[in-house]
């Protein structure tokens, strides 16, 4: 039988890959849609990056957070000090940002890209929406960076 811990660690990292490759290529598809600027390709970019947010960055959070106290309870790691304690709150942080600026952008632009029609402008209110997406997206991005450091570093 596997060991305990190293099964949890592989469900943690598991989360990681997934979370942080997810919104890498979301932001990366997003930046090169808003380029282009035809209606049909940022529709099919916003479906795209609402499909891959539920099925790759929540479970990848799910994933993330399951193996991260799988792997303390197995460890007998003390999760209210150090770099254990900080790295929880730039999770928590991240995830703040994402669930309440992140997603509301998310979908107002969803519901305008799923109007848009070939020919049609795309609307002013979507773009600005666009630029506030990558904006807090990236913003978003470093507290899960900063994270990422504290587990592999281990500081203190």
């Amino acid at each position: 039988m596997p060991d305990t811990y190293l099964v949890w660690k592989f469900v943690h990292l598991t989360g990681v890959v997934m979370l942080l490759g997810n919104i890498t290529v979301t932001a990366i598809w997003k930046f090169f849609a808003d380029r282009d600027g035809r209606p049909q390709v940022l529709g099919f970019a916003q479906k795209l990056i609402t499909y891959t947010d539920w099925s790759m960055t929540v479970w990848g959070v799910v994933l993330t957070m399951a193996g991260g106290y799988g792997l303390a309870l197995a460890g007998q790691y003390d999760l209210t000090h150090g770099w254990l304690l900080w790295s929880q709150l730039c999770f928590v942080a991240a995830g703040l940002i994402w669930m309440g600026l992140i997603v509301p952008i998310q979908i107002r632009s969803a519901r305008l890209a799923h109007g848009f029609a070939a020919g049609t402008p795309v609307p002013e209110e979507y773009k600005l929406l666009s630029r506030k997406w990558i904006f807090w997206g990236l913003v978003s991005t470093v507290p899960l960076l900063a994270a990422l450091w504290l587990m592999i570093a281990r500081p203190g």
